[in-house]
């Protein structure tokens, strides 16, 4: 209940910002403020359950209300994912150009135990051009991914996604 509370609450002051001193009458109009208190009621409702773990464990159920996770959350994409994808753009546009490109599917092993550090690090490696997670295995936890220049099958994890792998582990776990 309180992570469904605590997303509403951060979902309405989004929405109060987004429409700031739109209002016909004073900042906001009645309209605005009840339109968008259902609309984080809504946001709560649905986003609220995935600051909980699926699986019990020793871990708090309320681990990713912490703010310091969303502020490792920021300092990740504005640092290591911005500069990766950078240097992925350029990687992919160098390949292209000159033609030296080996495709192939790599498996790699990030050792996460949560599905939101799954899919934190999934959805990075995807986004990541030259790079694309075709599937995770649920029981192992290994991904595997589409990758522009296989050098070696069994390539560390490094070499595959770079450090996305320790971030999603410091903030989702």
């Amino acid at each position: 209940m309180l992570a469904t509370a605590v997303t509403a609450a951060f979902a309405f002051i989004l929405y109060l910002l987004l429409t700031f001193s739109s209002g016909t009458v004073g900042v906001w109009s009645l309209e605005e403020l009840l339109s968008g208190a259902v609309l984080a009621v809504i946001a709560g409702l649905i986003g609220g359950r995935l600051a909980k773990p699926r699986e019990k464990g020793k871990k708090s159920p309320y681990r990713l209300l912490n703010p310091l996770r969303f502020l490792l959350f920021v300092i990740y994409l504005l640092g290591p994912f911005l500069f990766a994808l950078a240097r992925a753009n350029l990687d992919v546009a160098y390949r292209v150009l000159t033609g030296r490109i080996r495709p192939g599917i790599v498996r790699i092993s990030p050792g996460l135990a949560t599905d939101f550090g799954r899919t934190l690090l999934a959805n990075s490696i995807t986004l990541t051009p030259g790079t694309l997670t075709v599937d995770v295995d649920d029981e192992s936890g290994d991904f595997y991914v589409h990758w522009i220049q296989v050098s070696d099958p069994e390539a560390p994890i490094e070499s595959v996604c770079g450090s996305f792998a320790r971030w999603a582990r410091r903030i989702a776990e």
